[in-house]
Formats: structure tokens, C-alpha cells, sequence
């Protein structure tokens, strides 16, 4: 999904006040390029050329992309809300065209206005929203990460649930961590001065700055370096 089949969506939904047609994974795809052209990026050797930054401008015309088709197919749907709540003809089809994400926003918005016009206009008293698309909450159960041996009898990965009250520390007590995937990976951070106006660049910690002259930021080390051996900014670290 380059940014061509984006563009080529967003101008569809923008010719049409219905919602058209997209795959899936569509905005998965996208997140999907945007780490393939980032990792590009990140092999050069001069983050700073030319190569490098018309990589950059067009992540940025992705992720500028997305948003855009979001806020578009967002605003139809909430158009579509507000004509089921108010009992008005809407096309069925347009909600089958909706992508799962987009769906439980409709189904959850929908329910909710319902909700309120129960209160506001038919005096019912407030009582909690109950649709298949948002359940009540439920305790959340996350793995214990760090245990030599997490299978349990049946060979599943052993599970605490948040609800429960924490066990006694024993012998072997790890703390609980929540995680999806893996942590984040930090870089080391510089506090510089910026001392001329410059293009928007992509640091190795995925950020894209835009810096002025005047500017007082921290960026990562390694961009630090070469702005610094540039004389585009002026390292002043306290502590070393």
C-alpha cells in the first residue's frame, strides 16, 4: 500500500459522500510502508541526504495520507449515526462497507446517542451502555513475563489477572508487566542549541523534528553529532 494507492483512495472518498470500498488492512498496510521506508532511511550513512529526506517527505505524505481518509470515512460515519438515531433512510450498505475498526466506532456511537436521547428526551433514567460492540469492562490478564518455565498443566502460558489480589512474595516473585510486543528501544539524548533554520529530518528514534533557529531541544546522540559537526546546532549538555 504505497502512497499512490492511498491518494488514489482518499480522491475516491472525496468524490463520493458515501463510503466507498477499501480493503481491511488498509491503514495496517500504511503503518506497514512506513516502517519499510523508515528502515530505509535509517541505512543511510548521512541522514541529512537528499536520498534520505525525499524518504522522509514521503513518510510524512503517508502518515498526512491516513489521517485524511480517517477523517473523511470518520465524518461519514458519524453522518450515518446520527440518521439511524434520528430514524431517518440511510444505505444499508454503506455500514457493510465499513472496515471492523470502523464498525464498532459506528455500533458504539449509535448506542451511545440512543442512550442519550433516552435521557434527554424520553426522561429514562442513565444506565449503562450494553451493546455487543463495547461490553462492561472485564479484569485485563497479562502475561508474567521473566518465569523460566511459564507452561502450565494444560501447556498455556500462565496468566494474572489485574482483578486479583497480588500473591505473596515468595522465592521466585516477578513483578506483573503488561507489554504488547517488545519495549520500546531508547537512544541516548543530547540537549543542543539549534543555530540556523532547518528542514523536517527523521531521528533514530522514529521522531520527525522540525527545528528553528533559536530552538533549545534534545535529540538523540547520533543526530546530535552530525548537526553538531555541521554546525547546525551547538551541543550544550550540561552533564557528561
Amino acid at each position: 500500500m504505497n502512497l499512490d494507492d492511498l491518494r488514489s483512495i482518499l480522491l475516491s472518498e472525496r468524490e463520493t459522500g458515501r463510503l466507498t470500498s477499501v480493503a481491511p488492512d488498509i491503514f495496517d498496510k500504511g503503518h506497514a510502508e512506513l516502517a519499510a521506508i523508515t528502515k530505509k532511511v535509517y541505512a543511510f550513512e548521512d541522514p541529512f541526504s537528499d536520498e534520505a529526506r525525499s524518504l522522509i517527505d514521503e513518510t510524512l505524505a503517508i502518515r498526512e495520507t491516513l489521517q485524511d481518509i480517517f477523517s473523511i470515512r470518520t465524518r461519514k460515519i458519524i453522518a450515518l449515526t446520527m440518521m439511524h438515531a434520528e430514524g431517518n433512510y440511510y444505505d444499508r450498505e454503506e455500514v457493510k462497507r465499513m472496515i471492523p475498526a470502523e464498525r464498532e466506532m459506528f455500533e458504539q456511537s449509535t448506542a451511545a446517542v440512543e442512550q442519550c436521547q433516552g435521557i434527554l428526551l424520553q426522561n429514562l433514567p442513565h444506565a449503562p451502555i450494553t451493546t455487543a460492540a463495547c461490553p462492561p469492562p472485564v479484569a485485563r490478564v497479562v502475561p508474567v513475563t521473566g518465569v523460566p518455565d511459564p507452561a502450565d498443566e494444560d501447556g498455556e502460558p500462565e496468566t494474572v489477572s489485574h482483578a486479583d489480589e497480588p500473591a505473596a512474595p515468595g522465592p521466585q516473585a516477578l513483578p506483573v508487566v503488561a507489554q504488547k510486543g517488545p519495549g520500546p528501544i531508547t537512544h541516548p539524548c543530547t540537549l543542543v542549541r539549534v543555530l540556523e533554520d532547518m528542514e523536517s529530518f527523521l531521528g533514530v528514534d522514529g521522531r520527525i523534528y522540525t527545528l528553528s533557529k533559536g530552538d533549545i531541544v534534545t535529540l538523540p546522540e547520533r543526530n546530535a553529532a552530525v548537526l553538531s559537526d555541521r554546525n547546525i546546532v551547538l551541543n550544550i549538555n550540561l552533564c557528561k
